[in-house]
């Protein structure tokens, strides 16, 4: 037998003792890289839009064209049928804002849906990421931009159809509720894509979903024409308290957050208490999706 010894192998870094600062600039900056991939997986969703843009000119065309049709078919109807509203196409151009928002979101889960089944989501699964959480955030990013300039287009079609321009204050509480609905509902939708089988469901799930809560709503008609079942729903629906304050920032240029914007079953809604319900909506949808998200990208 041989008498050779091997001594242990030391643990000590001799090459970072001598140069501590290299190895220090070399340490992993995982804010840095978190907003690098984020920008990178966004940038992808913006090229497939170049590439295809006939989705997002039917996503501006569409409530366009609400806004003209349906304001045509009611200019005719009594003044204050509608409210305080000086026509119909005041009244609608808030539930056209908001429910263009909702099913701009609530497609947010199909790109993951079909990176998932050609492969591609894997392909990031195993990649280096620093956070797998920056799909999901590209994801929130893209769809919030394409509803920031949805609304945009909606609310300067609005104008020359005479329902009026909101000031600049009005312009921001908008961005805030178009950002705060569009964030929850884009949640939920990408828990989905990670929760369900195929984009088949996923399709279903939104055909299901959105006519019923278009109508189930205040985007189309007032509180006072529903029944008294069909007001309990629309007040309990999310897109109500986005359309309301909308709505009021097209008729009062005196709004404030103690201002009422919608006379539920239950008492009177404000201004603030409707973004206060919004912005609870988008912490839960966010809270909901997390084991999901934890059991798919950690």
């Amino acid at each position: 037998m041989s008498g050779t010894v091997i001594p242990p192998k030391s643990d000590i870094n001799w090459q970072e003792i001598a140069s501590p600062q290299g190895y220090a600039d070399s340490a992993p900056n995982f804010a840095g890289e978190l907003i690098q991939e984020t920008i990178a997986l966004t940038r992808r969703l913006f090229i497939q839009l170049q590439r295809r843009p006939s989705t997002l000119l039917a996503g501006i065309i569409q409530p366009v064209m609400w806004l003209v049709l349906f304001g045509a078919l009611f200019q005719n109807a009594p003044k204050g049928i509608f409210g305080a509203t000086a026509n119909y196409g005041q009244f609608l151009g808030a539930g056209v804002i908001v429910f263009t928002a909702f099913a701009g979101a609530l497609n947010a889960g199909l790109p993951v849906m079909f990176d998932r089944e050609f492969g591609f989501l894997n392909r990031l699964l195993v990649a280096p990421l620093a956070s797998r959480f920056s799909i999901v955030l590209a994801s929130a990013i893209f769809i919030i931009s394409q509803s920031f300039l949805q609304a945009a287009v909606i609310v300067t079609a609005a104008a020359f159809l005479d329902a009026g321009f909101p000031d600049a204050a009005g312009l921001g509480a908008i961005a805030l509720i178009v950002f705060l609905l569009a964030l929850g509902v884009t949640a939920l939708s990408l828990g989905l894509a990670f929760a369900l089988p195929g984009h088949i469901e996923l399709i279903a799930v939104i055909f299901v979903t959105n006519l019923p809560l278009l109508f189930a709503s205040t985007a189309l008609a007032p509180l006072s024409f529903m029944p008294h079942w069909l007001q309990i729903v629309a007040t309990l629906n999310p897109l109500s308290y986005a359309i309301e304050p909308i709505r009021y920032l097209y008729i009062h240029g005196d709004w404030q957050l103690s201002s009422v914007v919608m006379h539920a079953f239950w008492g009177d809604v404000t201004f603030g208490g409707a973004l206060l319900v919004l912005s609870g909506f988008a912490l839960v949808s966010l809270l909901v999706i997390q084991p999901r998200l934890r059991r798919t990208l950690g």
